[in-house]
């Protein structure tokens, strides 16, 4: 056992080393000390907005260079419990297998991080549901799906914030933008992005028919406001009107509610989570511009998709995911091949598996 826990050893190290290369960790240890010297000057707290991003990347920096840390401290004690055990005491050799299953559980967490390194990984995310043909099944579908994504949220310990809610005519949503505030939200949920199809028999169908459903979900990454993208006045079209939701549980009730129309590319967005008309109008002109990004971002992986001859992945109203209630309960994404066969689960907002195997896959 004493030669396996040697060996363990030193596959972790070699693996840490490979790590704290791809990662650039002494980098990230110089930018933290950066930042937490910054924190201590008197005048830290005088720019809110600076502040709060300050803390935002400490955070984000420590997601990765905590687990690091973690794993060369258990490291080192798994080494020295080795020479204790070889001395003769009984204990520690036992001892020294406990530290390297935590030592694995922290490699696990910092692959993780290491999966999530594009530009706006670290960022919020704006989530927006359309429920598909199909009226009263679609538009319950996506309330299913905003359950499901927003419970997942929770687990994470992200902030939810409704920025507009369209109810559908008898049940469920015809749709729901969301903004997702968490280090990494957008990182994480950017997998989600694409047509999510169920199958199941209609709760809403008398003769208890197998029906099939899609609802269309769009993750664009929150943007900083030093994101440079221009939009030009006059390809905006404005419209203001009287916010609607549950019984006034979701949002406002008051003539307060924009949208915004982008003319030259159709992209519409808006936002009735706010008091006032001028902070409706702020939120969605932000939620646009995050919108416009990714829309660029997309002719771009789409030209360089059509010199390789793979199409589809990207384009946006690709089936992504099939969650089948009946005949039989499993989910698959159609991506990655992974299945889950707790739909349930998965409905219940378990959807780590899928974005661990897109991540893994895109990386």
């Amino acid at each position: 056992m004493q030669d396996e826990l040697k060996s363990k050893i030193a596959e972790f190290r070699e693996q840490l080393s490979e790590m704290e290369g791809y990662l650039k960790i002494s980098t990230k240890r110089e930018e933290l000390a950066n930042l937490e010297a910054e924190a201590t000057e008197p005048e830290f707290w005088n720019d809110q907005n600076k502040a709060q991003a300050n803390i935002a990347a400490t955070k984000n920096l420590k997601m990765i260079l905590d687990p690091f840390d973690a794993i060369t401290t258990g490291l080192d004690d798994a080494d020295i419990m080795l020479e204790l055990a070889e001395a003769g005491e009984e204990e520690a050799l036992g001892e020294a297998a406990a530290e390297l299953k935590k030592v694995e559980s922290s490699f696990q967490s910092l692959e993780m991080q290491s999966l999530l390194g594009d530009e706006f990984d670290a960022n919020g995310a704006y989530m927006t549901l359309h429920a598909g043909a199909g009226g009263t099944e679609s538009c319950d579908w996506a309330d299913m799906l905003y359950r499901m994504f927003t419970r997942y949220a929770d687990q994470k310990g992200f902030k939810v914030q409704i920025m507009d809610y369209q109810a559908g005519d008898e049940a469920g949503i015809k749709s729901v933008s969301l903004l997702i505030q968490g280090a990494y939200a957008y990182g994480l949920l950017k997998s989600e992005r694409g047509v999510h199809r169920l199958v199941r028999i209609s709760p809403y169908d008398s003769q208890s028919r197998r029906h099939t459903s899609f609802v269309a979900a769009d993750v664009t990454p929150e943007l900083d406001d030093d994101i440079d993208i221009e939009i030009v006045e006059s390809d905006l079209r404005i419209d203001t009107y009287r916010a609607q939701g549950a019984g006034g549980q979701h949002v406002n009730t008051t003539d307060s509610a924009v949208r915004i129309v982008h003319l030259p590319t159709g992209v519409v967005v808006q936002c009735q989570a706010e008091r006032s008309q001028h902070k409706n109008k702020a939120a969605a002109m932000k939620m646009l511009k995050a919108r416009l990004y990714e829309r660029e971002q997309d002719l771009k992986r789409q030209a360089v998709e059509q010199l390789y001859g793979d199409k589809g992945e990207i384009a946006w109203g690709s089936q992504i995911r099939s969650y089948v209630l009946q005949p039989y309960t499993q989910v698959k994404d159609h991506r990655t091949d992974e299945v889950v066969g707790n739909a349930q689960g998965v409905l219940d907002g378990n959807i780590d598996p899928f974005i661990e195997a897109y991540l893994k896959k895109n990386r």
